[in-house]
């Protein structure tokens, strides 16, 4: 017996922004991230016909159905690694004003809409955001390799561990972190589509509680391709569940050669 096609929401994340890329954009930003299960049929992008965010004193945002892209920034990503889609949404707006925020998914079939929602707190911002800032430079210069190191010959290329320093290490403030690894040379060339390797701590969370907790390296499992650059990113959150997560620090990039 075949099973119809099933619209289902993994979690929801709806919560502030620090952007601290190389960028005009302002650094106080907020975004939506809708992560769904495999659907057991199509691709779900197929299967959508709108998604909306709604906020406190009428907020009301519209997630496109349409590829994400550093440009669009409003789209759906494929995550290879759990053959499922997340759309997301970076809003250049400022931080959200707390409170209630919900995401009412509308099936192209007319069925019911699909709902999630979460509340907005801004006091883990102010924390996060407050040990970041203080610790900015030291974090930047830690990250290694990065800031266009080139690994020796000698240098393994399968198992590469990059490291950086935590927010616990120099401020005693608890974070998680992600860790996203592209080809490229720069921030222009990171292709959020197609990752070489990323930590999900989302996912990683199942089976282990403190996943990305203070984390301050990761070992990359997946091969590096000697003399070929790549470029990636740490973000930093006070959750590794997306549903309680309040804030998001996005790192400038880092690259390296492998």
């Amino acid at each position: 017996m075949l099973v119809a096609p099933r619209l289902q929401i993994f979690d929801l994340m709806a919560c502030d922004v620090y952007w601290d890329f190389d960028s005009p954009d302002p650094r106080e930003q907020h975004k939506f991230l809708v992560a769904f299960y495999p659907t057991g049929g199509p691709p779900v992008h197929e299967l959508i016909d709108t998604i909306t965010a709604y906020g406190p004193n009428g907020y009301r945002a519209e997630i496109a159905n349409q590829p994400f892209t550093p440009k669009n920034r409003n789209g759906h990503i494929y995550d290879r690694t759990t053959d499922s889609h997340w759309y997301m949404l970076n809003l250049a707006t400022g931080f959200m004003e707390p409170g209630e925020y919900r995401i009412e998914v509308a099936p192209k079939d007319g069925g019911a809409p699909v709902v999630a929602s979460r509340v907005q707190q801004a006091g883990p911002t102010a924390a996060l955001v407050g040990a970041y800032e203080s610790h900015r430079k030291v974090i930047y210069e830690s990250f290694s390799p990065g800031q266009g190191d080139v690994l020796g010959d000698a240098a393994p290329r399968q198992g590469v561990e990059v490291r950086w320093s935590s927010l616990h290490q120099l401020a005693g403030q608890d974070a998680y972190y992600i860790f996203r690894l592209s080809q490229g040379a720069s921030i222009a060339e990171f292709d959020t589509q197609n990752l070489h390797w990323w930590d999900n701590i989302f996912v990683q969370r199942a089976t282990d509680r403190t996943a990305g907790l203070n984390r301050d390296r990761v070992t990359v499992s997946a091969a590096l391709e000697p003399g070929t650059p790549y470029v990636y990113f740490t973000e930093i959150t006070d959750s590794n569940a997306m549903g309680d997560t309040n804030i998001c620090v996005f790192q400038p990039h880092q690259s390296f050669r492998a």
